[in-house]
């Protein structure tokens, strides 16, 4: 029935619930959702003011009713019964001649490839969601402000499950420059959700009317589907600790028209957008109706034909050169200098160098400090010494479409050898109020350079030719639970990991457990050892560093040591750094050195012994 009057007229949706509710009082720190159940009349209330708007559409309050968002306000046993109440409460004041559509928005997490919860895990949790809605008597689905494709089509599946004879709108969000959040193109998407069998396809949220114009006209030359759209009443302008949306009424209505010339069927509001909105963008279509559609065929080739062929490690770089050839590597970690003079580095990356080191690698704002770009010292080296250069790449500060634009510099700079870490908490640094982005995850960031090692970009556009970057990243041996890191490092090495570099390694047991329970996927690893400066270096080792513990022997040499002396600390230190590179020789395929304290003599002096 939806689908009928969607080919016999353009129907009106109705506009934001959360920016009605902001305006009742309740702030962004309440679980919307919830309402349904603890304050029904004020979720009927907004509904009856869009029914008096004249809408043919209200949407159900559960946009964010699914198990992972309901989970941060401790309501994740409480998802069906929201959905069912969301859904009861829209169809009360809808009655028989309004549609009540099952609002379904994302999860609020990373899925594979791009974050560790799986397609499956996702799958089940938008098919919870719609169970609940679908109990509640709801007409359709919308799936809306979605900005990964891979995640909507997850959603579009468990939607079909439970329903496989509904209809389902899917909606992408997108940029100012019509492409999704993810950077894939409105061509692109709107060809996926053809694919994938929805029955209307649109967008909606984050932009305001002309961009999301723009963004239809686009998509309307690739498809014969029903197009939607809805817009935000514009960007928003905070004032007095607000956000005001500018947008009036009389404006929104004048683009409707527009919206409805390029083709569109099913129209509503984001946020911003109120029932004095909605009731002026119903004049709008009393006036318009849509004209036929030319529709253009593009060919969109999947990844997996888009995908170059495989570039050997002894083609990427020099390190991976000699591993591919089995040759034992050594790595000397150089710190970023506080202050924009590299002169000091760079002399410390010529004495490696000299000495036979074959490669150096710098981590990335190590604990928050204040400290040169990671990426700068790597091109200084790359310009000005022959030495082999492992960048740190974590995944903190930087949302994911920022990192790949730093990816595709740092190739364009020389560099390709990449270490790809998750990252510490900037609360563990000299700066407590740095804020941290975590967009990804190392795996979810593994599998990004994978791809642009295949020649696609994150959002599956494909590139004039693909990196050559050799992917490295971060294994604990001494994870206190150790089944979730070896499962975490057999999703990278999946995800396109090709070498790993260990957290400092003092316990050789642990090492030889670890690579036992990976051989399945093993990969070349590289042993770190940190020789120890003194008794309090290993106690703030032990105790305070993430991932690295120190058996009690070596603590207990550490402590005779240093009773003798401050030289004789540093020397035990070595000493034992020495040992176990010796233990670890025939274990692994290198060694990662990280000297204390910029100490890199002790790295020489722990190199000899090979």
């Amino acid at each position: 029935m939806f689908l009928d009057s969607v080919a016999e007229r353009v129907l009106l949706c109705d506009g934001a619930m959360g920016t009605m509710l902001y305006s009742k009082g309740f702030y962004l720190n309440t679980c919307f959702d919830e309402l349904n159940l603890t304050q029904p009349e004020v979720v009927k209330e907004i509904h009856r003011a869009y029914v008096q708007s004249c809408v043919d559409i209200v949407e159900t309050n559960t946009f964010g009713a699914n198990r992972f968002k309901l989970q941060k306000h401790g309501l994740e046993g409480k998802v069906r019964e929201i959905n069912q109440a969301g859904a009861r409460i829209a169809r009360e004041e809808a009655g028989g001649n309004v549609f009540v559509a099952g609002s379904i928005g994302p999860l609020g997490l990373k899925i594979e490839p791009w974050g560790p919860t799986s397609e499956t895990k996702a799958e089940e949790a938008f098919r919870e969601q719609a169970e609940g809605l679908r109990e509640g008597g709801v007409d359709f689905f919308i799936l809306e402000t979605f900005s990964d494709v891979n995640e909507i089509h997850q959603a579009i599946k468990a939607v079909r499950a439970v329903a496989p004879k509904a209809a389902i709108i899917a909606e992408m969000t997108i940029q100012e420059d019509g492409n999704s959040l993810h950077g894939t193109t409105p061509e692109v998407f709107t060809k996926k959700l053809e694919n994938w069998e929805t029955d209307v396809v649109g967008v909606n949220c984050s932009v305001g009317p002309e961009p999301m114009l723009r963004c239809v006209e686009r998509m309307a030359r690739v498809t014969s589907l029903p197009l939607s759209a809805m817009p935000n009443a514009g960007m928003p302008k905070e004032v007095e600790g607000r956000n005001i949306y500018l947008c009036s009424p009389d404006y929104l209505a004048e683009t409707a028209k527009r919206f409805i010339l390029s083709g569109v069927k099913v129209l509503g509001g984001c946020c911003g957008t109120t029932p004095a909105h909605i009731k002026a963008m119903r004049s709008a279509i009393k006036a318009f109706q849509p004209p036929k559609r030319t529709v253009i065929t593009v060919s969109l080739p999947e990844q997996e034909k888009m995908a170059g062929k495989k570039i050997p490690l002894h083609d990427k770089s020099v390190l991976g050169q000699k591993l591919e050839a089995g040759k034992f590597v050594t790595s000397v970690e150089i710190m970023p200098p506080r202050g924009h003079n590299p002169s000091a580095a760079v002399s410390v990356a010529r004495l490696l160098e000299s000495h036979g080191v074959d490669c150096v690698n710098i981590p990335d704002g190590p604990r928050a400090s204040a400290r040169m770009s990671p990426l700068a010292l790597a091109a200084v080296f790359v310009g000005s010494t022959k030495i082999e250069v492992l960048l740190h790449c974590t995944c903190r500060d930087r949302n994911m479409l920022g990192m790949q634009s730093d990816l595709l510099g740092v190739h364009a700079l020389g560099i390709r050898n990449l270490l790809i870490i998750t990252g510490d908490p900037p609360k563990l640094g000299d700066y407590p109020d740095a804020t941290a982005v975590f967009d990804v995850d190392s795996i979810g960031l593994t599998n990004v350079v994978n791809f642009l090692n295949m020649g696609i970009d994150i959002g599956g556009k494909k590139l004039d030719e693909p990196t050559a970057f050799l992917i490295g990243v971060g294994a604990n041996p001494g994870a206190v639970n150790l089944a979730y890191e070896i499962s975490r490092f057999v999703y990278k090495v999946e995800a396109g990991a090709e070498f790993a570099v260990t957290q400092p390694v003092f316990d050789i047991g642990l090492l030889e457990n670890f690579l036992e329970r990976v051989e399945p996927h093993r990969i070349p690893i590289l042993a770190g050892i940190w020789p120890l400066w003194s008794l309090r270096n290993a106690e703030f080792l032990h105790n305070e560093v993430p991932g690295v513990n120190i058996p009690d022997p070596i603590m207990e040499r550490m402590g005779r040591a240093q009773d003798a002396g401050a030289e004789q600390a540093r020397l035990e230190g070595v000493a034992i750094a020495q040992e176990i590179l010796n233990s670890v020789k025939e274990l692994v395929e290198g060694v990662q050195i990280s000297p204390p304290l910029g100490k890199y003599e002790l790295a020489l002096e722990v190199l000899k012994a090979l």
